[in-house]
């Protein structure tokens, strides 16, 4: 056994680990951590502020199937990175956040940049650490990465006091990781999987509602196969898209308060709902009841989920690719698509010469013709893209979902790109969210991180002003975002090449200048106040 200090040790585990990259801000806290890290092949990318950090290890995460690292300081570091971390945890996103802390023999006494984050954390992590015995060090880090990649994914926390990094210890890797208490049930009960088929079989208009957990558990391929045997219409929710490709003749669209009203639709007049991997909350089912008349089959891999919004008749706890594929083995084929004339009644959108959202998003659509990773912020441009974007592969639609955090899309984007360099970046985001976080632009320039950003700027946060105008009768208060920069200038500042597009005719030539350019490039989009959410 080798002998090094545990901040070596640390980085020895990430590498053990197949970490590559490691998004974060140094500080005096994690300072002994950093030096490692100076000696080691993986890549740190500085970002400009904490919570970036976290969205772009969820964007690395999300985009490769990998564990998402993150690192800050102590205090006001470790409180910033909050926000990123319950947007991972409500997304279910593996994620293992490393945090310096005081010294060890000063916890509790308020001193320089202290601050309790494991019981911060506490409520929105899979599980955290605060490492008082330096010996641990290394089981603590290899239990992290077990967590955060294992069962219901999410991130997970360590908290190392400075003290403790600078201690030597005996190296050894542990060959196992067991965790009491800790067995993530994977295969689903066999008697349950035989009620579902019966269910399925039996059930006159079946529809499926397509959850992130498919797509976590790549388990696409086997709902494929159950939809075309079963003939089966699929909705989702708006961590689902791209479960199925959004072109396909079964998909009907995304349900909800915020969703197609052919998926809704279907939704109220089925008689059975399979649920797969998707925990059915208020935005999902909107003013939609469940009714005594559907039976539901709930397919989470988190027993926590199944009953937790809506009555279930069939649980089924296990992992969405190992369940379907059970499924997929005892299930017979249907006739007919049930859902034709929902699917018939799909909105035509306008055709006008003004510029709308929509114009813009299926022109992406039809350049790229779905090669590309399209990461979103939250408002209604997310709504937007998630209505009007063709997703072709799962996995390259990539939202805050459970959180609804702003500020997330361009930071994911730049976590996604990492991860997939070779595949085409964008971030659809709105002049509110986008000035969350713009600081990344300064990252996307030192990084050189050829993402391209689409713009929509409406001067407004435009989903709670639509929400004023609406309910509160015009009185609008503190949506009207007067003191928007001129955000080609702001681009340049930062050597990022921009246009500005402002009308239909100039559209197709923008997006094919959008496409052609080979480093980053903002295209802003100036956008009606009045555009709706949903046409």
């Amino acid at each position: 056994m080798a002998k090094m200090t545990v901040a070596r040790a640390m980085v020895e585990v990430l590498k053990s680990e197949g970490v590559e990259i490691i998004f974060g801000i140094p500080g005096a806290a994690i300072y002994p951590f950093y030096d490692a890290l100076y000696s080691s092949d993986i890549k740190h990318v500085l970002v400009r502020t904490e919570q970036a950090a976290v969205h772009e290890a969820s964007g690395y995460a999300r985009t490769t199937g990998k564990v998402g690292v993150c690192v800050a300081t102590s205090g006001p570091g470790a409180t910033n990175l909050i926000t990123g971390i319950a947007t991972a945890y409500m997304d279910s996103v593996p994620i293992v956040a490393i945090t310096g802390q005081v010294n060890s023999s000063l916890i509790g006494k308020d001193v320089f940049q202290e601050v309790d984050i494991t019981g911060a954390t506490a409520p929105f992590t899979k599980h955290n650490y605060l490492v008082k015995d330096p010996k641990k060090i290394v089981r603590i880090l290899k239990e992290a990465f077990y967590i955060a990649s294992t069962g219901r994914r999410g991130p997970v926390l360590i908290d190392v006091p400075i003290d403790v990094q600078m201690q030597e210890i005996e190296f050894e890797i542990p060959k196992e990781i067991d965790i009491p208490g800790y067995k993530p049930k994977e295969k689903g009960h066999p008697l349950q999987i035989k009620r579902a088929v019966e269910a399925i079989e039996s059930s006159k208009r079946p529809v499926v509602c397509s959850g992130g957990g498919v797509i976590a558990s790549g388990a696409s391929q086997e709902l494929q196969i159950l939809i075309e045997k079963q003939k089966i219409p699929v909705i989702s929710t708006l961590m689902g898209i791209g479960s199925i490709p959004t072109d396909h003749p079964y998909y009907l669209g995304m349900i909800g308060s915020h969703g197609q009203k052919e998926a809704n639709l279907a939704l109220r007049q089925a008689d059975l709902l399979i649920v797969i991997g998707a925990r059915l909350a208020d935005r999902a089912l909107g003013d939609t009841k469940v009714t005594d008349n559907m039976k539901i089959i709930h397919i989470d891999i988190d027993p926590a989920e199944i009953g937790k919004n809506v009555d279930t008749n069939v649980p089924i706890v296990g992992d969405a690719k190992q369940v379907l594929s059970e499924i997929n083995k005892r299930i017979s084929e249907r006739k007919d698509f049930w859902a034709h004339e929902i699917k018939a009644q799909k909105k035509v959108l306008p055709d006008d010469d003004k510029l709308h959202p929509y114009d813009v998003l299926r022109e992406i659509s039809r350049a790229y013709n779905g090669d590309y990773i399209i990461t979103t912020d939250v408002g209604q441009h997310q709504i937007w893209a998630a209505h009007n974007l063709y997703i072709k592969e799962p996995g390259t639609f990539i939202t805050s979902g459970g959180l609804g955090t702003m500020g997330y899309g361009v930071p994911a984007a730049i976590g996604a790109k990492f991860g997939r360099p070779d595949k085409e970046v964008i971030s659809i985001t709105g002049d509110g969210s986008f000035q969350m976080l713009l600081q990344e632009l300064a990252t996307i320039k030192r990084e050189q991180v050829p993402i391209k950003i689409v713009l929509f700027n409406n001067t407004r946060l435009g989903m709670v002003y639509e929400l004023q105008k609406k309910r509160c009768t015009g009185r609008f208060i503190a949506t009207c975002l007067d003191g928007n920069p001129d955000f080609m200038i702001l681009a340049k500042a930062y050597g990022i090449e921009s246009m500005r597009l402002e009308s239909k005719e100039k559209l197709k030539e923008a997006i094919e200048i959008m496409k052609s350019h080979k480093g980053p490039f903002l295209l802003e989009v100036v956008t009606s106040p009045d555009e709706p959410t949903i046409p």
